[in-house]
């Protein structure tokens, strides 16, 4: 069945507090990075339960760096697209929220309307930099817990996400300080952004239990790759992959174009590629001719066409 006909089912953000109620202790949700609707349906078949649509990552799609250059429409859409192709609940990065209190509550509303199941935010001045680069710059505390109230007052199901930059800036005891304050402030989830050293995970989760926190387990980054499992016992509900799928994508496809370019044809890349047919078979092509020969046959009958694709009796 296509995302046109499909039931919409629960809200995305109640299945993403179904999957947050786990017990504290286990691994943590495996959250993939995606930045479009391919990369999220092939997240859905790997068996994501639920995505991250990384905000370094989309602008990277974009071909610009992740510097806060997109707008809040092409955020929408893009949610959008990455919640019709597959149908998970999906953690948006919105950023610093497109600028104060008042732009956050019209972000969060028109990012719950798309279909997000989870708005992020972030403490830092805009416009602002990736976590994990220097010459970060942060709001005042008070600022940003006004925009984490204004986010949770907008929120009808939709749940926040509240990033603290703070550790790389300020210190690990003011990044526990001000995650306390987003909370008081009504943030769902915490998350410490650029903890360097695995006591210093610890020291966060301990400081913060029994919050839901948010472990960024990104590449090339501050962070150490401990793994969904470790960061799990040390309390955090989620990890998420910000960019890990980008890179490897961007990585083969370049070696691909040089290797067209110098020599002129794909051939020695066809046991790489995907097939017509796996391709066709993850867009589920066939459903879609389907429901169009079968509305093709309601019209030519007179009669109207069932959700399930066939003509009522």
């Amino acid at each position: 069945m296509t995302w046109l006909l499909e039931p919409p089912g629960p809200h995305p953000a109640t299945r993403l507090r179904t999957l947050l109620e786990q017990p504290a202790g286990g691994p943590a949700l495996v959250v993939p990075g995606v930045y479009d609707g391919l990369s999220a349906l092939l997240a859905r078949k790997a068996g994501a339960g639920a995505l991250y649509l990384s905000g370094a990552a989309y602008s990277a799609s974009l071909g610009i760096p992740d510097v806060g250059l997109f707008g809040l429409e092409e955020l929408v859409e893009r949610t959008r697209v990455v919640v019709r192709a597959c149908g998970l609940p999906v953690i948006v990065d919105a950023d610093t929220g497109f600028g104060g209190a008042l732009n956050v509550v019209r972000a969060v509303r028109e990012l719950e309307a798309a279909g997000a199941a989870a708005v992020q935010i972030e403490d830092q001045v805009s416009p602002k930099r990736c976590g994990h680069l220097e010459g970060k710059e942060l709001v005042g505390a008070d600022v940003m817990a006004e925009k984490v109230a204004a986010a949770a007052h907008a929120a009808d199901r939709t749940l926040i996400v509240a990033r603290t930059d703070a550790a790389a800036v300020e210190g690990v005891a003011a990044a526990i300080d001000r995650a306390r304050r987003y909370l008081q402030a009504g943030a769902d989830v915490i998350f410490p952004e650029a903890l360097t050293r695995e006591e210093e995970l610890e020291e966060v989760a301990s400081a913060l239990a029994p919050a839901p926190l948010l472990a960024n387990l990104t590449e090339f980054g501050k962070t150490p790759l401990l793994g969904a499992g470790r960061v799990g016992e040390l309390g955090y509900r989620i990890a998420i992959f910000p960019v890990s799928a980008l890179r490897v994508a961007a990585k083969a496809i370049e070696a691909l174009y040089a290797d067209l370019v110098a020599t002129g044809t794909q051939v020695p890349w066809l046991e790489r590629m995907q097939t017509r047919t796996e391709l066709y078979e993850l867009l589920r092509y066939q459903d879609y001719a389907g429901l169009d020969a079968s509305l093709a046959r309601g019209w030519a009958a007179g009669s109207p066409v069932t959700e399930g694709g066939s003509e009522q009796a």
